[in-house]
């Protein structure tokens, strides 16, 4: 494999100096890169889609890694070509809005090929904290299995879906009810190896290549692939008591969540560990996709909890314990519980282990999957909303534009800014506390239920973003997606020149994460800068 890089390289070489401009479809064929490079139709059709199901882009070639500098290599190679072409990295799968395509270009499925040993956790002195090194498109889920089996630890901050791979979540941001007290995955990472645009393999963290480190982080792949991550841990519970409590009163709805994420540097005892809550819109049952929590012989509906105009809020905790803490458990949830004003006689509460707590909304899509119900599209919707608007968004959105109809769940929970590091490339809105609202919806083309289409859910979508513009409220898009280079300009704001600074210094070519549309090769950077 390492000749056959060499080889590419060499070739790309050669072509950029004598101003040839042969494409990757001509130069791919003629290598021998059995069982690392894939030209097979069905598996270059396969890395063409994503998860939302709304952009697709057919690559030429599909590589599988068995090292970082398999990356490199393939990188060096591209930026080294005439024009050179795209390359994007694949986790799981999981993206929307075209970031892990490559069109015309070469994915590389970090997910699979590994052929490293299993990490182990390691202690740093200097830092009093344990330390995981694991490769760039490792799931979640294998890293918790094997923090756990070697010290009881895990990662402390966490995305609800642990099938994501650590690259993917952590050139998002990585969100979960954690980040209220630990902030997003990405504030949880000491150092990186990052391949960027010019192919080179960098290592980097805050006091090392600083630029690069804040820059990949949040940075939807753009200016580097991530080949390894060192990730904070911390001993892990050994148990969970899940908590969900129901509103039928927004406003008493976000002040108790908001009290809540205030707590964040009390004592375990005086707070809870996770932080979330979702909106039903629906008439039937609260539970969803996302957990069994409820049981199918209990329902709870709306209408039996006398709701505010068919709209109830569900405001979901959990406090960790283990058998040292397993006697005063009741205790310290009742405490906390006091503090809060929701609808009385609505408390369901769960126990259950660590592991299936983080792991629940696997199980879900294990019983989708078995009636053909989630290779579906998914034209998702994630903002932040700030929270001295989240009243408004509730009156324009959750109480007018959805109707009643949802096609999925809606989550809405809390954060506070300064648990992330505005040095890296995620934009959230200018107060210390905004909301995520995650529209998390499906599409079924065959329906009757025209609520239930691509085509109605996409529009709806468009007419929540219209509302939020036209009423002022400043969202900002998690997992972003937007169709021109002046929304990109508007999404990022007073980071938007510091975005286009580091895209033409790590990746000066623009080959990486061109299948999300922010930046094209024949972009100059004084367009960029003020785009038209």
């Amino acid at each position: 494999m390492a000749q056959t890089l060499v080889l590419l390289f060499a070739i790309c070489r050669l072509m950029s100096t004598v101003g040839l401009t042969v494409e990757p479809a001509e130069l791919l064929p003629r290598l021998a890169v059995e069982g690392q490079l894939s030209l097979d139709p069905a598996e270059v059709a396969a890395a063409g889609a994503d998860f939302g199901g709304l952009a697709r882009a057919e690559p030429v070639a599909v590589m599988r890694p068995g090292s970082a500098g398999d990356v490199a290599g393939l990188v060096r190679a591209a930026y080294g070509s005439a024009r050179g072409f795209p390359v994007s990295a694949r986790g799981h799968g999981h993206s929307t809005g075209g970031q892990a395509l490559a069109p015309g270009g070469v994915v590389i499925e970090m997910s699979r090929g590994r052929l490293e040993p299993r990490p182990r956790p390691a202690y740093s002195p200097s830092t009093g904290e344990y330390y995981v090194d694991v490769w760039g498109g490792d799931l979640w889920i294998d890293v918790l299995n094997w923090t756990l089996a070697n010290g009881g630890l895990a990662p402390k901050s966490w995305t609800d879906y642990l099938y994501l791979s650590v690259g993917g979540t952590l050139s998002n941001a990585g969100i979960s009810g954690q980040a209220f007290h630990h902030g997003p995955q990405s504030s949880n990472v000491y150092e990186l190896d990052v391949v960027t645009g010019k192919g080179e393999l960098i290592t980097c963290s805050e006091e090392q290549n600083s630029e690069l480190f804040h820059g990949v982080l949040g940075g939807l792949g753009q200016f580097g692939i991530i080949t390894r991550a060192r990730i904070a841990l911390e001993q892990a519970p050994q148990r969970v008591r899940w908590i969900r409590v129901l509103y039928s009163d927004f406003g008493a709805f976000t002040r108790d969540q908001e009290h809540l994420i205030s707590l964040h540097g009390a004592r375990p005892s005086q707070r809870f560990d996770y932080v979330e809550g979702f909106v039903i819109v629906d008439e039937g049952l609260v539970n969803n996709w996302r957990s069994s929590f409820f049981s199918p012989k209990n329902p709870v509906k709306i209408s039996s909890v006398g709701a505010n105009g068919g709209v109830l809020y569900c405001l979901e905790m959990t406090k960790n314990y283990d058998d040292s803490t397993a006697d005063t458990i009741d205790e310290v949830v009742e405490a906390l519980l006091r503090q809060l004003s929701f609808i009385p006689a609505t408390v369901f509460t769960t126990d259950l282990p660590y592991v299936d707590f983080l792991d629940r909304v696997h199980k879900a899509e294990l019983r989708l999957r078995a009636k053909g119900l989630w290779e579906v599209p998914h034209p998702w919707l994630n903002l932040f909303v700030p929270a001295s608007r989240i009243a408004d968004f509730d009156r324009g959105v959750f109480r007018g534009i959805l109707g009643n109809r949802t096609s999925g769940p809606i989550l809405i929970y809390p954060m506070n800014k300064h648990k992330w590091d505005d040095r890296s490339s995620v934009v959230t809105p200018d107060e210390e506390v905004f909301y995520l609202v995650a529209f998390l919806r499906s599409a079924l083309s065959d329906s009757d239920d025209p609520t239930q289409s691509l085509e109605y859910l996409s529009q709806q979508n468009q007419k929540i973003l219209e509302f939020c513009d036209e009423v002022g409220i400043g969202i900002k898009q998690y997992l972003p997606h937007h169709p021109t280079r002046t929304e990109w300009a508007r999404h990022f704001g007073p980071k938007w020149a510091r975005f286009v600074r580091r895209k033409a210094q790590f990746d000066p070519k623009f080959i990486l994460g061109t299948g999300q549309g922010i930046f094209h090769p024949s972009s100059s950077p004084l367009s960029l800068l003020f785009p038209s």
